[in-house]
């Protein structure tokens, strides 16, 4: 496909001499050898050679008189031997003129054609005529001085420049941008071209057939911008050897042509990352299909669960309605271990990546301890010791955010606080500018009444109790007011002039604020857990102290606690481990040497080397690593590293013969009788609520025996069920307008508490059958005990086989209940419901109900 004349391209006036225009050899790249051009008078001729393979002017061959000018109209005549015939050129003054023969199939020009004037320039538009037969109406060419302007026609289908088209003034050269609209109909939102001066930028790639940049080619530097330069690579995978890219500030480079079909960058184009944070192509890679990024994660121990945009999400959350207007940014989610709080950021992920590809080394991070008396202390006083006794501190200096960067660094924090910090229940982070305040700073606990400071975004001050209050209804702080609110007295920090930094676990104060130009940040952890508080830090730290000015440094600060003792944190420890290759040739399956375990290792930021005699590996565990706590996680990492699809298949060496457990066969078998029998399954929840299993049922909860649930999410699931009966009432409750009758039965698991047992509780089998009429139906669910007994092939009778005696119970009518009993064990209870019982259900008929212990006849 022909496009324009390429940028800088000028014609020397030449007399019966070869004329090096375009390529005429179809390629487009030079002149071919010995090329000759015939005598020509008072002009240079800039047609493309019309001898079909470029070798020579064809016999015969005219050119007409052309006056003051170089003519650049490509060889009118269909297969290049001459001009058609009646070919006329327009008058053209002081010019050359670039356009495209626009008479489609070449052979003259159309009726009517006319060409704008153009003083002084070379205008290398091609013809906008999509099909070449004329100009389309109204078509203008902007006014251009000094200059040849190289623009393909920007309107798609050439048929008209699109509405608003502008042309940027550009100075001494000449500009061959391809239209940047992706699919060509218009430049996309705040697209911007560079002031460029003598030079020619050739974003589209220059040499033709896209493979390289022509010998010579050079970039500009450019400032602030982001380059849509079409992907080099021929391709589209990697630029081509040898070609380089200027220094770029502020701004992400585009990696692979993103526009399918090598055109520019389309808006809002994103690298694969976690936020949709255009990447430098220095720092991660270039991918042909989402497919290899995939891959890679596969093979780093990731997955990559979706690739989506805000958009997608609310379109499927909230409908395509409420989505209007959310951003089309990829997003790319990837399941991450909850243990790898380094991958939690795209710092973190990114350098991951990198070491794993070996393409960085893993760096060092160094603590820098201050002279005495320059540092930054934290004291705690004691007061704090009943609510959040422990604090941790750093401060990263000289550090450069951008609006990326930034974002990162919010977000990292709030995925730590969801994770290892429990919600802030153990640990709380604060990060502040230390510009705006001044240290020592003081970790107490005061009344909230004597608390009073302005909240992070808020325009006026409040005390804490105004605070709890004013957050209540806030959808996000409002999950963390129960830590404290209370407690007689909250957490706070204050400066040396008694400016407070935060009340955590709640929020910061609006003064210590981090934005954009913050150059030092102050980093604070208060929790209940001094070793997820120094974990987390430590993550923080190591994850942004790359932005400092001296990379993966970490100015240390003193906390001096209540009884006098310092510490200096953060601890950026770093510890040795020794492994044996056997142990984890064996554990893996595998027969890697030393030294290729080592590799493995260390590709996976776990630095070793092979000590002795070949016998140990000495691995290296940084700070970033909290994961690492014995030898198995340095296994599993051995195993990422080699790969799990590589490791080969083998039949274990020890045969086993799988079978069902046998409680589970005789479960199934009274399934399917029970079944027969008329009455249907049902499965309900293991976990209920104390009232279910006592209050309802007329019991106290002591009683019960049940395993009480620590932190319950709801009142639904506070204890897990002592007996399968409220399940089956509440499940009759919820179908009561089923017709009747209605017949019921579970064999599921109850749970007890039992102090012999390591777990302390126990599991038992219990089958529970329900039925559910007018009348309460106690013969039907007796019937149902005798056929259960029958096919347990147990007898009636009380020495070896099965029998009832009368009973009571809390949640059965009196004097209509029985006890079970077999193989000299009590088993269970049958019997009418308590009409209390059946009404707390929020049922109005009758019901008999069996549970037995199944295990017994085992």
């Amino acid at each position: 496909m022909e496009t324009a004349a390429p940028p800088g391209f000028t014609v020397p006036a030449v007399t019966g001499t070869a004329l090096g225009l375009r390529c005429p050899g179809g390629d487009g790249t030079a002149a071919p050898p010995g090329f000759t051009v015939p005598a020509v008078t008072g002009t240079a001729l800039g047609l493309r050679c019309p001898g079909g393979d470029g070798t020579a002017a064809p016999p015969g061959f005219t050119v007409p008189a052309v006056t003051g000018t170089a003519l650049g109209l490509r060889c009118p005549g269909g297969d290049g031997t001459a001009a058609p015939p009646g070919f006329t050129v327009p008058a053209v003054t002081g010019t050359a003129l670039g356009l495209r023969c626009p008479g489609g199939d070449g052979t003259a020009a159309p009726p009517g054609f006319t060409v704008p004037a153009v003083t002084g320039t070379a205008l290398g538009l091609r013809c906008p005529g999509g099909d070449g037969t004329a100009a389309p109406p109204g078509f203008t060419v902007p006014a251009v001085t000094g200059t040849a302007l190289g623009l393909r026609c920007p309107g798609g289908d050439g048929t008209a420049a699109p509405p608003g088209f502008t042309v940027p003034a550009v100075t001494g050269t000449a500009l061959g941008l391809r239209c940047p609209g992706g699919d060509g109909t218009a430049a996309p939102p705040g697209f911007t071209v560079p002031a460029v001066t003598g030079t020619a930028l050739g974003l589209r790639c220059p040499g033709g057939d896209g493979t390289a940049a022509p010998p010579g080619f050079t970039v500009p530097a450019v400032t602030g911008t982001a380059l849509g330069l079409r992907c080099p690579g021929g391709d589209g995978t990697a630029a081509p050897p040898g070609f380089t890219v200027p220094a770029v500030t502020g701004t992400a480079l585009g990696l692979r042509c993103p526009g399918g079909d090598g055109t520019a960058a389309p808006p809002g184009f994103t690298v694969p990352a976690v936020r949709g944070l255009l990447i430098n192509q220095n720092s991660l890679f270039s991918f042909t299909a989402d497919e290899e990024f995939d891959e890679l994660c596969f093979e780093f121990g990731l997955e990559l669960d979706e690739i989506t945009s805000e958009k997608d999400i609310i379109s499927k959350e909230k409908g395509e309605e409420k989505a209007k207007g959310a951003s089309d940014v990829v997003l790319y989610k990837i399941d991450v271990p909850a243990n790898r709080y380094d991958l939690l950021c795209l710092e973190g992920l990114v350098r991951g990546l990198q070491v794993f590809k070996e393409r960085i080394s893993l760096p060092r991070f160094e603590k820098i301890i201050p002279a005495e008396g320059e540092g930054q202390r934290l004291i705690i006083t004691e007061q704090t010791a009943q609510i959040r006794p422990h604090a941790v501190a750093a401060v990263l200096r000289n550090i450069t955010f951008t609006k990326d960067r930034y974002d990162s660094f919010i977000d990292l924090q709030e995925k730590l606080h969801q994770n290892i910090c429990r919600k802030r229940a153990l640990v709380a982070i604060g990060t502040h500018d230390l510009d705006t305040i001044t240290g020592p700073f003081t970790f107490t606990a005061k009344a909230p009444s004597e608390i009073k400071f302005k909240p992070l975004n808020q325009s006026q001050e409040y005390t804490a109790s105004q605070i709890m209050d004013l957050y209540r209804t806030d959808s996000h702080l409002r999950h963390y007011l129960h830590l404290i609110e209370n407690k007689p007295r909250y957490p706070v920090i204050y400066d040396s002039n008694g400016v407070v930094l935060s009340m955590p676990p709640i929020i910061n104060g609006d003064h210590t604020k981090i934005t954009l130009n913050t150059r030092n940040v102050f980093i604070e952890c208060t929790g209940t857990d001094i070793t997820k508080a120094k974990i987390v830090l430590d993550v923080i730290v190591t994850m942004f102290s790359e932005y400092c000015a001296k990379p993966f440094t970490v100015e240390a600060v003193e906390v001096v606690y209540p009884n006098g003792k310092t510490h200096i944190y953060p601890e950026l420890a770093y510890r040795t481990e020794k492994v044996k290759p056997e142990y984890i040739n064996k554990k893996v399956g595998i027969s890697e040497t030393p030294s290729s375990l080592a590799k493995l290792l260390t590709r996976m930021c776990l630095k070793s080397h092979v000590t002795g005699n070949g016998n140990h590996l000495e691995v290296e565990i940084p700070p970033t690593r909290a994961d690492i706590i014995h030898a198995c996680d340095i296994v599993e990492d051995a195993a990422i590293a080699y790969g799990y699809n590589n490791i080969q298949m083998v039949i274990p060496k020890t045969y086993t013969i799988a079978n069902q457990l046998p409680l589970n066969k005789l479960t199934e078998l009274l399934r399917l009788d029970l079944a027969a029998a008329g009455f249907t399954e049902a499965l309900t929840f293991a976990l209920c609520s104390q009232e279910d299993i006592a209050d309802k049922l007329g019991m106290d909860i002591s009683a019960t025996n049940a395993v009480l649930i620590a932190n319950p999410k709801t009142a639904e699931f506070q204890v897990a069920r002592t007996t399968l009966l409220p399940g089956l009432l509440k499940t009759i409750a919820a179908n009561r307008k089923m017709p009747l009758p209605l017949k019921l039965f579970e064999i599921s698991d109850i749970v007890v508490k039992d102090p012999n047992t390591d777990v302390g509780a126990r599991n038992y089998r219990h089958l529970c059958a329900i039925y559910y009429n007018k009348s309460p139906g106690f013969e039907i669910i007796h019937g149902l005990l005798d056929r259960v007994m029958q096919v347990l092939e147990v007898p009636p009778n009380e020495e070896n086989g099965y029998a009832i005696k009368a009973a009571e119970g809390t949640a059965f009518f009196p004097g209509r209940c029985a006890e079970v009993f077999a193989k000299g064990q009590s088993i269970g209870k049958l019997g009418v419901v308590h009409p209390d019982v059946i009404t707390k259900f929020e049922l109005t008929m009758p019901c008999s109900v069996l549970e037995i212990n199944i295990e017994p006849f085992m």
